[in-house]
């Protein structure tokens, strides 16, 4: 039976990134918060998918192509772009959509249009 159906389905999320999770100057966030959001939003996709929470396999292709600060809020996107007899391959895109303005206030932030695309990466997952 083909799987071609689930070809195109995706999931989005989104999350403010704590200040607990700067590690770097300037409030940076370590590459991995990235990952570990991928990893939930690919969670959701093969529940939606598959009625199951599937097994992380694999990923290739990660691009770190900008940063990601404390303050930030994200939008991390799951996309299924092959979809084998067990295996589901997706395309994941972390974007800021706001960002704090400190230049404004200790609370300032700004909505950011376009958002920026801070990682990217392409993964495999495993469903029974």
């Amino acid at each position: 039976m083909s799987n071609d159906h689930l070809v195109g389905l995706s999931v989005v999320h989104r999350r403010y990134v704590p200040y607990s999770h700067a590690h770097y100057a300037g409030n940076l966030v370590d590459g991995a918060y990235s990952l570990a959001a991928f990893g939930d939003v690919a969670t959701e996709l093969c529940i939606r998918s598959d009625g199951d929470e599937g097994l992380f396999a694999s990923y290739s292709d990660v691009q770190f192509r900008a940063p990601v600060r404390a303050g930030d809020c994200l939008e991390i996107e799951a996309r299924i772009v092959r979809a084998g007899s067990r295996s589901r391959e997706m395309e994941f895109e972390a974007r800021v959509v706001t960002r704090g303005n400190p230049g404004r206030g200790a609370s300032a932030a700004d909505v950011l249009d376009p958002p920026i695309v801070a990682t990217t990466a392409r993964g495999v997952v495993v469903v029974p």
